[in-house]
């Protein structure tokens, strides 16, 4: 995992404890080119505010916490490589 990366898991695990206090959480998906793509889970996904959630709150603390960020997408258009890297991540979690 890269030093972006892993500023951007502690950056998320500040704010995850208020988006679980609703039933939700947010997952890193990936970083490409200054954007950090995102997935929200349970109680926040399809949520009627994520746009706010994410535009207003999320994004803005990963902008202000973790310098080369200029924005957030939880759209799910997700370029392939990104995705890629985020597999790969998920299978060598599963072999620890």
């Amino acid at each position: 995992m890269e030093q972006i990366d892993i500023q951007i898991e502690n950056t998320l695990d500040k704010i995850r404890p208020f988006m679980q206090r609703e039933g939700g959480d947010i997952e890193y998906i990936g970083f490409k080119e200054g954007v950090v793509y995102l997935r929200m889970v349970g109680a926040c996904e399809g949520c009627a505010f994520i746009d706010a959630d994410i535009s207003e709150g999320v994004e803005i603390i990963l902008m202000e916490e973790v310098p080369g960020v200029i924005r957030c997408d939880a759209s799910m258009n997700i370029p392939e490589d990104v995705m890629e890297q985020y597999t790969n991540r998920l299978e060598e979690k599963k072999k620890k």
